[in-house]
């Protein structure tokens, strides 16, 4: 077993698990216009008979920094699209202007500012978890390597004081992007 290998492959997959919680993070209402607010929104589209996200069916754009215009391929989708965002429980309240929807973003009060800090600590702590839960992974190969002799004691010490060096790195980085994250949602 190459430990090397094993320390690239494990900073890969805690960059890729930082990442993919950071851009979750875009979901998150800062009270600013972001398409990525109603991108993931699942819709049951009669025309197709199945569910499908809103960005396989829409252009989503911000022409404005409080308003969200989604522009449907296929116009005989547009009660379908109106209906799967009123449902979704995001607080929009779709209008039809022609052949586009407009989704004014309403000024968020304090009260709900502070629900999307919560959401956005639940997500943070989904991230740690998955990195812990890298960690655990690359101690089980070290230590498997270890028993199977392939390396020495004091390699499996060293290896183990990096897989931690790494947890702590990317854990710090989260915890300074969540706190950027949660700084931009309680402006008001």
């Amino acid at each position: 077993m190459d430990i090397e290998f094993t320390m690239l492959e494990l900073e890969e997959a805690m960059q890729k698990s930082l990442d993919f919680t950071i851009s979750d993070y875009t979901s998150i209402r800062t009270g600013k216009a972001n398409p990525s607010m109603v991108e993931g929104v699942e819709i049951h589209v009669n025309a197709y008979g199945m569910n499908m996200k809103l960005r396989q069916l829409a252009n989503i754009t911000t022409p404005e920094p409080r308003m969200i215009v989604v522009e449907p391929f296929d116009f005989a989708n547009m009660k379908d699209i109106e209906r799967g965002i009123r449902e979704s429980r995001l607080g929009f309240n779709p209008v039809t202007y022609g052949k586009i929807l407009r989704l004014p973003v309403p000024e968020l009060t304090q009260e709900r500012r502070k629900e999307m800090v919560k959401i956005l600590k639940e997500k943070s702590e989904d991230g740690k978890i998955r990195l812990r839960g890298l960690r655990r992974d690359a101690v089980e190969a070290v230590r498997k390597a270890e028993k199977a002799s392939a390396i020495t004691e004091d390699d499996l010490k060293g290896a183990e004081k990096t897989i931690q060096d790494y947890t702590d790195k990317y854990i710090k980085e989260l915890e300074a992007a969540t706190t950027k994250k949660e700084a931009e949602v309680m402006q008001v």
